[in-house]
């Protein structure tokens, strides 16, 4: 039996104890933004050694798991020592009032009623001001085959006989703007409004709807949208989401918010299933059909499906499994004998197109609570073991003084050649034109710092450091519109370097203000040589309880 095959048996066995195992005290809820302080103040508790069963290689997280977290850090507080005790106290008070119906049914065991509304439960309006362009990720890239392990050794893939090499594609988005759900500004003034409504049926159903209104465009579109039923160990989720899978902060390179939100059904534990011998456990199941596209003259458009298994077999240490997949649609061979080899893993016989592997998430408690985290996929596999290597690798120090209001954050990203390129998916792992997973694409590597201070919750500074490469792996020469040309120039490396300082802080009852202001310089602007160009980006968010 293959791994991805393995998986799914593992994954509906976890499923089935979960329903056995089901927490009588869950409660149904929407979700958290995956851009909400709320995942940084859960985690700054975490570095403070107050939560431990937390599990972050799965996202969002629902309100009810956040309830449940704020809770055991309110019971653990004790442990820590007067000034840390200070800023911990802080955090717990202000996750309590955003999401007060999940913490008061969970402190008083109360049955909610049966049925319950909020139809402005949060809101946010932006303004954002770009002078600068988005890099396009159209580039031909050598693929040498021949892959080892880790780097080493070699022949677990075959070496690659043809001279023409594969193709990159694919768009940033908005310069110095991350993982905002596929959502891309243009240059000069843009302004967006969206805010979310939810509607519940006892603790069994939660209803959510998050308009989104563009100016640039004038467009009102659903950002999100979406029905739950269930809660605890096993919930059923129908409409439009965000999603994460993985450890990173930054990067995810299975499945991130860096394309627009995938209309999906999913089956997932918004809690953790306590298993003897595993520990805390939580899964997901995604299925989605991504957008019709036509690539070099080809019609696609393929099923997606997610898969994450993730566990914690002790307090300090959590594991996971996944598995991101294209299959079939339009334009393929549709036969059960291709959908059966693309289950069992992939063969040359089958239509999928997958990423797969493995990530860790270590906190150290002699280290002040230091948590290290990465995360390595491959696109092939050679037995059992992904090849065709990226890589996501990162160190969060939360208690860069002892009365945790600084903290240190770095992390590493490495795209494989190939990353994201497909032969049966010429598109490759797109969704509209945006990769499935991380924003940086394929064939490039970035390293990310990011220094913090809390004055409080909802008062904090952070300063970010960006350094960015591409071309630097699988350069071919090309012609001047960038398509391959041995005759051509060769590919330059493009850097750059970018600079963010942001400020977060109460401006009046429930709104706050942010303030984020960024600089980039590259050089050799995709891949030319002798390009340059600067990005700038201005952004203020009004946000009501957010």
């Amino acid at each position: 039996m293959s791994p991805s095959m393995r998986f799914m048996v593992t994954l509906i066995t976890v499923a089935l104890l979960a329903c056995a195992a089901a927490d009588c005290a869950a409660v149904s809820s929407a979700n958290v933004s995956l851009d909400s302080p709320i995942y940084s103040y859960l985690e700054k508790l975490s570095g403070m050694g107050l939560i431990t069963s937390d599990i972050w290689g799965i996202r969002p997280f629902s309100k009810a798991e956040v309830a449940r977290l704020t809770l055991e850090a309110e019971r653990n507080l004790p442990r820590l020592d007067s000034e840390a005790a200070v800023m911990a106290t802080e955090l717990v008070k202000r996750l309590k009032e955003l999401v007060p119906r999940e913490t008061t049914l969970r402190t008083t065991g109360a049955q909610p009623p049966l049925f319950d509304a909020n139809p402005f439960a949060s809101a946010r309006l932006r303004y954002v001001y770009l002078d600068g362009v988005p890099r396009s990720y159209y580039r031909p890239v050598h693929d040498p085959g021949g892959d080892g392990v880790f780097g080493i050794g070699s022949g677990l893939r075959p070496d690659n006989p043809y001279p023409s090499p594969v193709q990159q594609r694919g768009i940033e988005g908005t310069p110095l703007l991350e993982g905002n759900e596929g959502i891309r500004y243009r240059a000069g003034h843009n302004g967006q409004l969206q805010f979310s409504g939810e509607w519940y049926v006892a603790s069994y159903a939660t209803a959510l709807l998050e308009p989104l209104l563009l100016s640039r465009e004038g467009d009102v579109l659903l950002n999100k949208g979406y029905l739950k039923l269930g809660s605890g160990a096993l919930e059923l989720e129908v409409g439009r989401d965000a999603d994460w899978i993985g450890p990173g902060n930054r990067t995810a390179i299975t499945l991130s918010n860096n394309p627009r939100n995938l209309d999906q059904v999913k089956l997932s534990s918004p809690e953790p299933i306590r298993l003897k011998y595993l520990g805390d456990l939580k899964y997901t199941l995604i299925v989605s059909r991504l957008d019709y596209t036509v690539t070099d003259g080809q019609e696609r458009q393929p099923w997606f499906y997610a898969v994450k298994l993730a566990a914690k077999p002790l307090e300090t240490l959590e594991i996971g499994f996944n598995l991101g997949r294209q299959q079939g649609g339009t334009g393929v061979n549709n036969t059960l004998h291709y959908w059966v080899n693309g289950l069992l893993g992939g063969t040359n016989s089958d239509n999928s197109n997958s990423v797969a592997g493995i990530d860790l998430r270590w906190r150290i408690p002699w280290l002040r609570n230091t948590i290290l985290y990465g995360e390595f996929s491959g696109e092939d596999t050679a037995a059992f073991w992904p090849i065709v290597e990226s890589y996501v690798a990162g160190i969060y120090i939360p208690n860069l003084t002892v009365d945790g209001k600084n903290e240190l954050r770095f992390e590493y990203y490495l795209g494989n050649s190939i990353l994201s390129t497909n032969g049966t998916f010429p598109e490759g792992y797109m969704y509209r034109g945006m990769n499935l997973g991380p924003f940086e694409g394929g064939a490039s590597q970035q390293l990310f710092w990011r220094y913090a201070h809390y004055f409080s919750p909802r008062s904090n500074l952070s300063l970010d450091y960006i350094h960015s490469e591409r071309g630097n792996l699988g350069r071919v020469k090309v012609n001047s519109q960038g398509d391959f040309d041995p005759n051509g120039v060769m590919q330059a490396v493009e850097r750059a370097n970018a600079v963010r300082a942001a400020w977060n802080f109460p401006l009046y009852g429930d709104f706050d203000l942010g303030l984020l202001y960024g600089w980039e310089h590259i050089d050799n602007f995709n891949l030319v040589g002798g390009v340059t160009q600067t990005n700038q980006l201005f952004k203020v968010d009004l946000a009501y309880r957010y």
